[in-house]
């Protein structure tokens, strides 16, 4: 199972995380400057590239910190300086269009049908969340499990705060487009440019100086991380395991940095496909069909004991074999189908197998099932030995609070 993980995961950051980051840092840049925009994507690839493979994860880290501040610091300055140019604000905006105002839409919209979020979505967002290696990384370098559990949910309040720098400032481009001027408007291949046109069109020269460094920070950011995790993962799970199981530090090391500049050329040269399908669907499509065979297997294995060894090896294959042949054949016999729903086909049909290959194989000994179980002793918030902390540091309050906030945001835009 895990050699099958890490060469999906591979291919997955490769072919699927990097090169959407790659072409949107790349597509701004471009328009704000007008340098030629495969030339922008070369100079990121390799300026990233530098500083990750001769600095490590401490570099990410270090980085990480000041450039999450300045991308989301950024963001809300041009997501209120461009809310100060629509005449009558935020009112307006929702009277022109209140339809846009709404996190789903009717089961059979093209974008975000509700059934299609609520039976295809956690899945995706667990597998992306609690299996991949950019996150996991960053969570096992805490110095405790206190801060890596605070880590995770003071993330979780940027995310609240990301919208205001995303879709809602996509929501002022359109209102301005569509509704102040009647066009040009953001035609569905133009979509990708809406971050650059709010820069050029609403930022102050200083400000979009300053929003800009934050943006192609965080572009920076990420492209460190993924590169780090595929020499991570490329350099212990592959090499060290199937290749040169006797290797010393230094040259996992060193593997592992050529395999992240690999990585990084390689997805710079799919880049230009991002264009021709949609930064938001390429990359939304791609996770969705990685996720279906992995959560099949970490959820039966977690929750039902009975799951075997051959049947999640059955579910990682077949799971993947699943999920192309419904991508492939369902356009093909006529039936359009939104990816989401795909996805749920796909997850549903590679549980059914995990479960019947497990009923027809020999299961598992208690002993062999037990690590993996799930159980209520895992809710546990404290590190083993720590003393107590006061209330206002309590793991669960804070979660709490994240909570309530998350539904109110679910209530408000529903």
């Amino acid at each position: 199972c895990g050699g099958i993980y890490s060469g999906v995961m591979l291919f997955g950051y490769v072919f699927i995380f990097l090169p959407p980051v790659l072409y949107g840092g790349s597509l701004t840049l471009s328009e704000l400057t007008g340098w030629p925009q495969w030339t922008v994507l070369a100079g990121i690839a390799l300026l990233t590239g530098s500083y990750t493979l001769l600095g490590g994860l401490a570099s990410v880290m270090w980085t990480d910190a000041v450039q999450c501040a300045m991308l989301i610091g950024g963001g809300i300055v041009l997501f209120f300086v461009a809310l100060g140019r629509i005449p009558g604000g935020w009112d307006a905006m929702v009277a022109a269009a209140p339809e846009r105002f709404h996190l789903y839409g009717p089961p059979s919209d093209p974008e975000a049908p509700f059934l299609g979020l609520v039976i295809a979505s956690f899945g995706v967002f667990l597998f992306y969340q609690s299996t991949n290696q950019v996150m996991i990384q960053r969570v096992l370098s805490a110095r405790s499990t206190w801060d890596g559990m605070m880590g995770i949910i003071f993330a979780g309040f940027i995310n609240l705060i990301r919208p205001l720098v995303t879709c809602l400032l996509g929501l002022i481009v359109y209102h301005w487009l569509d509704v102040m001027h009647r066009g040009p408007t953001l035609l569905p291949d133009r979509q990708d440019q809406a971050f650059p046109y709010a820069l050029a069109t609403f930022a102050p020269s200083g400000v979009r100086g300053v929003i800009l460094a934050g943006f192609f920070a965080a572009v920076m950011s990420t492209v460190s991380a993924l590169a780090n995790s595929v020499a991570t993962i490329f350099s212990l799970d592959v090499y060290h395991r199937f290749w040169r199981k006797q290797a010393n530090d230094t040259e996992l090391i060193t593997v592992g940095r050529i395999a992240a500049g690999v990585a990084l050329a390689l997805s710079a040269a799919v880049a230009p496909l991002v264009a021709r399908i949609g930064l938001f669907k390429y990359f939304q499509t791609g996770v969705t069909y990685m996720a279906t065979p992995f959560i099949s297997v970490i959820l039966l294995g977690i929750f039902w004991r009975r799951t075997s060894y051959s049947a999640a090896i059955a579910g990682l294959i077949g799971g993947l074999v699943i999920q192309i042949a419904l991508a492939i054949g369902l356009p093909a016999a006529g039936m359009k189908l939104h990816w989401l729903y795909t996805g749920a086909i796909a997850q549903a049909l590679t549980m059914l197998l995990i479960v019947l290959v497990s009923l027809c194989t020999t299961p598992p000994t208690g002993e062999q099932t037990q690590p993996f179980l799930w159980r209520p002793g895992w809710l546990r918030t404290y590190d083993e030995g720590a003393a107590p902390r006061p209330w206002w540091q309590r793991v669960k309050l804070w979660f709490a609070v994240y909570a309530l906030c998350w539904c109110y945001v679910y209530w408000r835009f529903w």
